[in-house]
């Protein structure tokens, strides 16, 4: 419907009644600001530039959603796009622009086309996509390294609280493991029936606690995009970090439930109903 939309702060005002005289102009509105505004499509605004000038009706031929972006996210700024050429004459401002951008066909080097207009164009500044997102998220990247190092820490301090646990778990049970090596079962046995134990133990564990980040996800998800009125996913838990998460924790559980074991085994039959008497 609405083709070469441009974006810009307008003052919006009340709604404009008739003014069969005045030339209309089409502008688009996003959904957002025809929720808080109650308008439709169809309805009549007065639209004037931030920097003063002469008012214009403005009828809203359609209603968008942009799509979601982390980076003005946080603005809780409304959007309506113009033609571009009401939006110059409306800025007092003609055949000029701020920002430009270039769709290429399948197949054309986007090195070779940012080189040739390069040669023709002048006073512009001419970058790649992946250039300017790189660029913008430095911001992210750097939030990312953070989120990476408590991730790294939390891992590390919940290992140490594992092995105790599993120590303190397994050292109750030496008048089990002195009675079960009293009927002569081996070393071995016992062993490998405690590392079972513990590996039984970090599987629950891992998928109650998948199982709570599923949740506490959906919960975040759930709370800011209410709040920002947005679809973007603030939180997203994906198969590759359910897998990694549950094979950590398998590692961990089996590697503390094996160290403790251990160190139950070793100890002569005697000893350990020695100890627990």
């Amino acid at each position: 419907m609405l083709r070469r939309l441009a974006s810009c702060v307008v003052l919006i005002t009340v709604l404009w009644p008739g003014h069969a005289k005045a030339q209309r102009i089409g502008i688009a509105i996003e959904q957002r600001l025809a929720e808080a505004s109650g308008l439709a499509v169809g309805d009549t605004l007065s639209v004037a530039s931030p920097n003063g000038g002469p008012r214009r009706p403005a009828v809203v031929a359609a209603i968008i959603e942009p799509r979601a972006d982390p980076a003005t996210i946080l603005r809780k700024e409304y959007r309506v796009r113009f033609h571009l050429a009401d939006l110059a004459e409306l800025l007092g401002q003609p055949d000029r622009i701020d920002r430009a951008a270039i769709l290429l066909q399948p197949g054309v080097d986007p090195d070779s086309a940012r080189a040739l207009l390069d040669r023709t164009a002048f006073g512009y500044e001419l970058h790649g996509t992946a250039a300017l997102a790189a660029s913008s998220s430095t911001t992210f990247l750097v939030v990312s390294r953070f989120h990476r190092a408590i991730a790294i820490i939390s891992v590390l301090a919940s290992a140490i609280f594992l092995l105790c646990l599993m120590l303190l778990k397994v050292d109750a049970r030496r008048q089990d493991v002195a009675m079960l090596r009293f009927i002569g079962i081996s070393r071995r046995t016992v062993f490998i029936a405690l590392l079972l134990e513990a590996g039984v133990i970090a599987a629950v564990g891992g998928v109650l606690g998948i199982g709570i980040a599923a949740l506490t996800s959906a919960a975040v998800n759930a709370f800011y995009q209410q709040t920002f009125a947005t679809t973007l996913i603030f939180s997203l838990l994906t198969w590759r970090t359910i897998v990694e998460a549950a094979l950590l924790g398998l590692v961990l559980g089996l590697g503390a439930g094996a160290l403790a074991a251990w160190r139950l085994v070793r100890l002569p039959p005697l000893v350990l109903w020695g100890r627990a008497g």
